[in-house]
């Protein structure tokens, strides 16, 4: 039997069943927050309420968003998508970025503003609203714990710092999640600042900064969220660890002299598509070296993290790759057909 590459990889050790778990602890939370924030803001006419309740209405959808993600991108490979569907999660992550700027973001900046210029109202008794965001700060602060235990115990594994990896890692709903959970515990703390100081001084300026500054919050965590996943669906290639890991196991196989090309690439939350050249242990006719291939191919492919894998052979002259040389998932040394 030959071996495969680790699976405790800094980018591919997410595990699906916890991760759904954390999107639906998140989605119970933000609907019920969401509502509660709605009702209080109808009450208030508090600008920073209003931009709360946004920002949840906003993630709820999300949510929903990264559950479809889920769902839609664990599709086997056909005929028609050889790699899987892998990427359309983060599609549909995009879409929930997209989303938490226009619906949080820009609604809660653009009604801040207008607060700014608008009558000066007398703050009214916010006793609701404070039992509103005391109680969804301890929702909130529920569904981020699983985020936060999620991301601790894939990070341990890939050796990474926790807030490193939830920037490096593939799995989108994880990072949407953890980042879209922490901006609503910063978002809680600065309403209540707002409404508070507005009681206080009873100036409403207070109570539309914070509507603003909720808004500019969302607008940084939604730019985050937009990028990393932008940057997967141009295509991002694997961490180094990862990479000189699966170096490391072609190498040890023993029908394998050499590896003088590897390149490992995401298509797909904790899937990649791995290509290499390598010369064989023996030489055998054509069509011998190809079923070797073919084996080894397949014997890649049983691990969960690799989507499709793909050998060829290397030409006489090319250089082997040994693990930690720079040219390790270099696209340009040569072409492989």
């Amino acid at each position: 039997m030959t071996s495969r590459p680790a699976e405790s990889t800094p980018t591919t050790s997410g595990k699906k069943p916890e991760g759904l778990l954390t999107v639906l602890i998140a989605l119970a939370a933000n609907a019920l927050i969401a509502t509660a924030k709605t009702v209080v803001a109808l009450i208030t006419a508090s600008a920073s309420m209003v931009a709360e309740a946004a920002h949840s209405w906003a993630d709820t959808g999300n949510e929903v968003l990264l559950l479809i993600a889920e769902r839609r991108s664990v599709r086997p490979r056909d005929r028609s998508h050889p790699l899987g569907y892998g990427r359309e999660a983060y599609v549909w992550a995009m879409i929930a970025a997209f989303g938490l700027f226009t619906a949080g973001s820009i609604l809660s900046i653009t009604h801040g503003i207008s607060q700014l210029t608008a009558t000066e109202q007398e703050a009214v008794d916010y006793k609701w609203a404070y039992i509103v965001l005391a109680i969804s700060f301890v929702l909130e602060g529920i569904s981020f714990s699983q985020a936060v235990r999620q991301t601790r115990s894939s990070a341990r594994a890939a050796g990474l710092r926790p807030m490193r990896y939830v920037l490096r890692t593939s799995e989108t709903t994880l990072r949407a999640v953890f980042f879209e959970d922490l901006a609503a515990l910063i978002g809680l703390l600065i309403a209540g600042a707002g409404i508070g100081l507005h009681q206080l001084t009873g100036n409403a300026v207070f109570d539309a900064l914070g509507s603003i500054l909720v808004g500019i919050l969302l607008g940084v965590v939604a730019l985050i969220l937009i990028v990393r996943n932008g940057q997967f669906l141009v295509g991002e290639s694997v961490d180094p660890v990862l990479q000189n890991k699966a170096l490391e196991s072609l190498l040890g196989m023993p029908d394998i002299d050499r590896v003088t090309y590897l390149w490992l690439e995401y298509v797909g939350p904790s899937r990649v598509y791995l290509v290499a050249a390598v010369d064989m242990s023996r030489d055998d006719t054509e069509s011998v070296l190809q079923r070797r291939m073919q084996a080894i191919e397949d014997d890649l492919e049983r691990a969960d993290f690799i989507e499709r894998a793909r050998l060829t052979l290397s030409a006489p002259d090319e250089p082997a790759l040994l693990p930690g040389d720079p040219g390790v998932n270099d696209p340009n040394p040569r072409k492989v057909s």
